[in-house]
């Protein structure tokens, strides 16, 4: 009974489609209309992605840092190394250039030559004065500007590391923006419209470069690259796989509907994106390519059923009709099958998966009904296939090609074994070498101007990515005790000898720099005071910035002064070294600091992200557990068959681990990028099994379960859509190696890869499984009384059932 339902379903499916032509076309215009409604809700992201989620230890600790001190990143750095910058032109222009940024409201402190300030001791009032390091009036002297610059380099320690690099003679400038608008879009509007048109102007007029970076700059630049590569994936995308729609099928009408197909779905993407009010980040932003290179084999499925059966008796309404009632369920399976491998990241527990997971999965099955509906009813308006659309069929190359599998298969089993598992031991070999990469930079567009910058920093300055640490001295004001600040300096010392870091940046820097200025400017003091001295300097070092824009004691010491920060810059060459500098870090802090009396937090944009890399790969590994676990409930469901499961989840497995030994070999690191390949990989590349095994099912009860004859006439049917799908599949994907971003280019070359591997092991290790394990799998009491019926049926069978 469930299989007379399951075909009557279909077919009432099929004759509601065509006989209503127009009203499902009306339906499916005004959903595009409503989704295209919903574009108007959608917007890019301003934040970085947050991998753990809110209640882990990592981002608890995070966000008390943020409470106490405010955003971090909001550290803007411009940098010049040139021989002619201490000369009045190019100096004029540079101080043109920081006023001009210092006015915007969105800059709450600028600190740069120009506008700097040296500390002086008033003995009258007993207090420092912070006077202006440079006379405006003598800028035009080339020789007053050299007194500037050997001063600076050898007066002020205070500032080494912070606007310049004795060794090398680089000098750069800090633009704290308002922390208020780092995670707003007036971020990228100061970013786009003030500071990028600046530095041009500065460019132009000295003929001098200008090196940028820090992140609210990173975040911007980066984020307009993403938003241009949606175009250029979308364009790629649906040009690669329509040019090879049209080479497998030599239809323009069948390819252009594909393309209509998958245009239509693209906006619903886009209006599922604004309906559930979602960001556009780095993941979502694939969605609407993923929608055409999923959408065009559905396509392709559909097209070769039905130029299959016209074939066979060139009745087109009958095609039409039979597409649907005999490959309705199994193309339904299908696409559920690969809706799973996406919407298993929900179980990540972070957001930016959950959110990707989502769409993406709500996309796939509206696709789906929107290729059901919209093929039939566009095929029934166009005159039937000609011969040449159908000579694909039994096209020369793809026929030797089958044979050639069938022949292996037939008379090689043995051989596809020991290739299989050859391929498995060196693919574990190649596990072992894989490496986890925390790094943020890693995947950003290395030919890009902004990351030639970030490698300039990182040359000059020791990295631009934040580490923070955070001392609870667990007493209000307890900050400014001398034996508290020791202990600091203490720490710091052990953190500037860690290579990867780069000179630290506290409260202890100006309470020396106040004893410096304490002993007239001279540099030989620029060292914590002593316990004589720690009263009378410690009193004017609290109201040595008070009156200043952007008091800078308030940016390291919290209000209470119960809470200090120690900021340092990291180099990220790949990431791998954030575990070691941490523990190196917290067995010194360890040391210094006893627990009983302060806590010490390391914490900052870098160490969270590093984190969460480490959070992601468990989960998604746990993820692909859970996807492998529910196919294996759907292949059971479908065929009561344990043996079946392992048929199913074999030929899958081995090229996820092929990929990953490839990675271990190549030296692919495993990052947030890399690591959804294998879900996205393990979703696309079951379809084809269970295309197979339900065309397999089907074709055991027509050759009344003679095994080889069934295999045969598998690949008959089946093999070619397999084939064809899987191709389209490997280029679609190949396409987002177009992307300037390393992670978009090893995802896409990764997939790609995968799938290609898993249409062999479809193609050759399945049906050599199902030939091996055929008397099992052909039990009539264990696989032909499934629980539901979703394969395909006779000629025979549906026209009785038409008759009934």
């Amino acid at each position: 009974m469930i299989k007379w339902f399951s075909l009557g379903f279909w077919e009432l499916i099929a004759r509601v489609v065509l006989r209503n032509r127009i009203l499902m076309l009306s339906i499916i215009v005004a959903i595009t209309v409503f989704l295209a409604m919903q574009w108007k809700n959608i917007h890019f992201t301003h934040t970085e992605a947050n991998m753990l989620p809110d209640d882990n230890i990592v981002n608890i600790e995070y966000n008390a840092f943020l409470d106490k001190f405010g955003e971090e990143g909001n550290l803007v750095i411009i940098g010049v190394k040139d021989k002619t910058f201490f000369t009045p032109k190019a100096y004029a222009a540079w101080a043109k250039l920081m006023n001009t940024l210092n006015e915007d409201k969105a800059v709450d402190l600028v600190i740069s030559i120009n506008n700097l300030k040296k500390l002086q001791k008033n003995e009258a009032l007993q207090k420092f004065e912070l006077i202006p390091f440079v006379d405006p009036n003598k800028t035009t002297d080339k020789v007053y500007l050299e007194k500037i610059k050997k001063e600076l380099f050898n007066d002020l320690p205070f500032y080494e590391g912070l606007l310049f690099n004795k060794r090398s003679g680089t000098i750069r400038s800090a633009i704290y923006l308002d922390k208020k608008i780092v995670n707003t879009p007036i971020r990228k509007n100061f970013i786009s419209d003030k500071l990028v048109p600046a530095v041009e102007a500065f460019e132009k007029e000295t003929n001098i470069d200008l090196r940028v970076s820090g992140m609210p700059y990173i975040r911007t630049l980066n984020a307009e690259t993403i938003i241009s590569e949606i175009g250029l994936f979308i364009g790629a995308s649906l040009l690669v796989t329509s040019l090879l729609f049209f080479f497998f099928f030599r239809s323009f009408r069948a390819t252009l509907i594909s393309i209509i197909i998958v245009i239509i779905g693209v906006m619903w993407s886009f209006g599922f994106l604004g309906l559930l009010n979602y960001e556009i980040t780095v993941l979502t932003a694939l969605v609407p390519s993923l929608i055409i290179v999923i959408g065009i084999p559905n396509c392709i499925f559909l097209t070769n059923k039905y130029h299959q059966e016209y074939k066979v008796h060139r009745n087109k309404a009958k095609a039409l009709q039979r597409v649907t009632t005999k490959v309705g369920m199994a193309t339904l399976m299908t696409n559920v099958t690969t809706a799973i491998g996406f919407f298993t990241f929900i179980t990540s527990n972070n957001k930016l998966l959950i959110e990707f997971g989502n769409v993406t999965s709500i996309n796939i099955m509206a696709l789906f009904f929107l290729c059901i509906i919209v093929i039939p009813v566009f095929h029934s308006y166009i005159p039937a296939p000609k011969d040449r659309h159908i000579e694909h069929l039994d096209r020369g190359y793809v026929k030797a090609f089958m044979d050639w599998i069938l022949r292996n298969v037939k008379e090689s089993r043995f051989s596809i074994y020991v290739v299989a598992v050859s391929l498995l031991v060196i693919s574990i070999i190649g596990i072992y070498k894989m490496r986890i990469s925390g790094s943020l930079i890693e995947d950003m567009p290395k030919k890009a101007p902004f990351f030639q910058d970030i490698l300039f920093f990182e040359k000059e300055f020791d990295g631009v990515m934040p580490l923070e640490i955070m001392i609870d001295t667990k007493h209000k004001k307890g900050v400014m005790k001398l034996s508290t600040l020791k202990r600091m300096d203490e720490l710091e010392t052990a953190i500037d000898e860690i290579p990867e870091l780069s000179k630290p940046i506290s409260v202890v820097n100006l309470v020396k720099y106040s004893k410096q200025a304490y002993y007239n400017g001279n540099p030989e003091y620029y060292e914590l005071p002593n316990s004589q001295e720690q009263a009378f300097i410690l009193s004017y070092a609290k109201n040595a910035t008070k009156n200043a824009k952007g008091d800078l004691m308030k940016s390291y010491v919290d209000k209470t002064g119960q809470f200090a920060r120690i900021t340092t810059f990291m180099r990220d060459d790949n990431g791998g070294v954030m575990p070691i500098v941490e523990a190196e870090i917290r067995k010194k802090a360890e040391k210094i600091f006893p627990p009983d009396r302060y806590k010490v937090t390391i914490t900052g944009k870098a160490f969270v992200f590093q984190k969460g890399t480490g959070y992601l790969l468990d989960n998604l590994l746990s993820s692909l557990v859970f996807a492998f676990f529910l196919t294996a409930l759907l292949i059971g469901f479908m065929f009561r068959s344990f043996k079946m499961i392992l048929v199913s989840i074999i030929p899958n497995l081995l090229p996820l681990l092929l990929t990953a030994g490839i990675m271990g070999f190549f030296d692919i690191p495993l990052k947030p990028s890399t690591i959804l390949v294998f879900g996205i990989a393990f979703g696309l590349s079951v379809d084809d099994t269970v295309r197979f095994l339900a065309q397999y099912r089907e074709e055991l009860k027509k050759n009344d379960w003679k095994i080889r004859k069934s295999v045969y006439a598998t690949f008959n049917d089946a093999g070619l859509s397999m084939f064809y799908t899987s191709i389209v599949l490997f280029f679609g994907f190949s396409v987002f190696m177009l992307s300037s971003f390393g992670g978009t280019i090893a995802l896409g070359g990764l997939v790609s890869l995968t799938l290609l591997f898993g249409m062999l092991s479809n193609l050759m290790l399945l049906p050599a499984l199902v030939l091996t394990l055929n008397r099992t799998l052909a039990n009539e009491q264990e696989f032909i009384e499934p629980k539901l019926e979703i394969l395909e049926f006779t000629d025979e069978e549906i026209e009785d059932f038409e008759k009934k």
